[in-house]
């Protein structure tokens, strides 16, 4: 039985705890005797969460049992923590067997010193802080979570739930945490390296109609002309002043918002299809398998093929 210890405090972001919590006690109720939960708090006493609720933990810290996974979840408590909290955790972090953390609880990991010369990540919009804050950590702003070692971080909220699946597929098998995910209504496994906001949520939304009209047709139509003049025509622009109008509402230019688009569609294809690789990239406007071949190893490292291999989920019976 695996002992996961939950650290409270006071203005931990409630879904941070109760995500992989259920993740957990899902798995315990599927398969006894797999996960033992307990929550603690510095002194014991209850905690209130962000959001005004108020939970009960099971234990003071200094009497809660010895972790085989040490759960840190994030909040706005994570701002100004304890010192005393953070003494803690950099006591006794490193006798876990498994450390993970969800949103910002990889700040207080990595004022503990428990993340350095590791490679992690928090919520996207304090990517920042940590990597400032916290030099000896390498930040990855862009996954939803990443694993080194036995030390694994997670991006924000709902993030945790994804890495609590992974770390009970690790644990009890794909099938155990295939019934999880199916209870509570979630992906069995979101990627770790997906990216923590799809294309339409990480670029800026533009102001005026016709310019968020082209990102709808781009998002709806990857496989189409998506040519800045194409673009700029729908708009009912030149396309120089498109093209200057759409870097200056949405923070990027047309070409790379078209590439992240078709990449973030044609990475769809590869996880939820058998579709094979020259059909998908004739359906994202790559044209050849070549040149989809060429956008996935520039940008993730992988040709299709491995990236299929890797993330799309087995067959089940």
């Amino acid at each position: 039985m695996r002992t996961v210890l939950i650290v409270l405090f006071d203005g931990v972001q409630s879904l941070d705890v109760t995500g992989p919590l259920e993740v957990f006690a899902g798995a315990e109720a599927h398969r006894a005797d797999s996960y033992r939960i307990r929550t603690a708090s510095l002194d014991g006493a209850p905690v209130r969460c962000s959001s005004g609720l108020v939970l009960v933990p099971d234990h003071a810290l200094a009497e809660a049992p010895a972790p085989h996974t040490l759960l840190v979840p994030g909040g706005k408590g994570t701002r100004h923590p304890d010192p005393r909290l953070v003494d803690w955790l950099r006591a006794h972090g490193p006798g876990a067997e498994r450390l993970v953390s969800v949103c910002t609880g990889a700040i207080l990991l990595a004022a503990a010193g428990l993340l350095d010369g590791r490679r992690a990540t928090t919520h996207w919009a304090y990517c920042d802080r940590l990597a400032r804050d916290h030099p000896a950590v390498e930040v990855d702003p862009d996954p939803i979570y990443v694993r080194d070692g036995h030390v694994a971080t997670s991006a924000g909220v709902t993030s945790g739930i994804d890495l609590a699946l992974a770390l009970v597929e690790d644990d009890l098998g794909r099938t155990t945490a295939l019934t999880i995910a199916r209870h509570l209504v979630v992906f069995l496994r979101r990627p770790g390296n997906q990216a923590q906001f799809s294309v339409q949520l990480a670029a800026q939304t533009a102001r005026r109609e016709p310019l968020r009209e082209v990102q709808q047709w781009i998002s709806e139509h990857p496989g189409g002309d998506l040519s800045v003049e194409s673009l700029a025509a729908r708009a009912r622009l030149s396309p120089r002043h498109f093209a200057r109008a759409f870097q200056a509402e949405t923070g990027t230019t047309p070409g790379r918002y078209v590439e992240r688009v078709r990449l973030e569609h044609a990475r769809r294809l590869l996880e939820d299809t058998p579709d094979g690789v020259e059909e998908i990239s004739r359906a994202c406007g790559y044209g050849t398998p070549e040149a989809m071949r060429r956008a996935f190893v520039k940008t993730l490292g992988s040709a299709p093929a491995e990236y299929r291999r890797r993330f799309r989920p087995a067959p089940t019976g």
